[in-house]
């Protein structure tokens, strides 16, 4: 039986800032047209991490039980250990996706935009078929359009939208610049995994550009957002603090644009994590002042 700090580990705290910097920048972004709502901002925080611990745990139970974590060089794996049972971690799963549905709920019923029911159940079906089911979009070089739009463009602009009643220029280049460093957090795990997902027959879109490809890849996303600060930062001088997110994104960068292989590749979800967590809550102060 699986330990608590094993369980907490399973639940990978390393891709939080996933779910955090979306709802901070999308917050800011409402706030910078009047339309903040506090408690509204909490529940969607609360979707976003219940979506985000929900599809970790989805993924530990699909990849485990295909046997693609039978020789993992990334983080612990609750299935693929043997630490814990599928169907529990299945279970842990689905319990978590039933909490970010009442949480969701809870913000349908503050803003009354019940027709988003459709893009709440969306965004659950897309947690649980990134790896589970006959055929998952993730073994098919979907899973980083997926992240785009999920933990970008609709976690962005939903949580601007359930607070302020609309979408505006700023929230889309926001939600742009939190997608493309979400989707560089999956490009760095996934050309970590290239080798062992080529022998597990796992085809991320990492395994169909190659090596080199995925490595151009990840510098093009790390640096968009910083494409987009310089665009706001014509009407907002207060976006281009966000430059500040470069930082964490030195060690990164020089690892894989060096060739870095393996566990080596690790710290750079954590340090692309961070860069993008300090980007978002930047990007959304500014747009709440400005």
């Amino acid at each position: 039986m699986a330990t608590v700090a094993q369980w907490i580990e399973g639940a990978r705290i390393r891709t939080f800032p996933n779910a955090i910097a979306p709802v901070l920048a999308g917050t800011g972004a409402a706030a910078g047209v009047d339309g903040f709502d506090p408690l509204t901002a909490v529940l969607a925080l609360l979707v976003s991490m219940f979506l985000i611990i929900g599809v970790n745990f989805a993924n530990d139970y699909s990849d485990g039980i295909r046997g693609t974590d039978d020789d993992r060089v990334g983080p612990f794996r609750l299935v693929g250990s043997g630490a814990a049972r599928p169907a529990a971690v299945r279970t842990a799963a689905f319990t978590c996706f039933g909490l970010a549905a009442v949480a969701g709920l809870g913000v349908l019923f503050r803003s009354g935009q019940w027709w988003m029911l459709a893009i709440g159940a969306l965004c659950i079906a897309g947690a649980w078929f990134y790896t589970g089911g006959k055929r998952p979009y993730g073994y098919a070089g979907f899973g980083e359009l997926a992240v785009f739009v999920f933990f970008g463009l609709i976690a962005v602009l939903g949580t601007m939208y359930v607070q302020a009643g609309k979408i505006t220029g700023f929230g889309i280049g926001a939600a742009v610049g939190v997608g493309a460093l979400s989707c560089a957090v999956l490009v760095a795990n996934n050309l970590r995994d290239i080798p062992s997902d080529r022998v597990t027959g796992k085809r991320t879109l990492a395994v169909l550009l190659g090596d080199r490809d995925t490595r151009t890849l990840y510098v093009a996303l790390a640096l968009v957002p910083f494409l987009i600060t310089v665009l706001i930062g014509l009407r907002n001088s207060w976006v281009l603090l966000g430059f500040a997110a470069l930082l964490p994104l030195v060690v990164p960068l020089r690892a894989v644009i060096s060739g870095a292989q393996g566990r080596a590749l690790i710290p750079a979800l954590r340090d692309t994590g961070l860069a993008m967590l300090i980007w978002a809550a930047v990007t959304g102060g500014a747009l709440a002042l400005g």
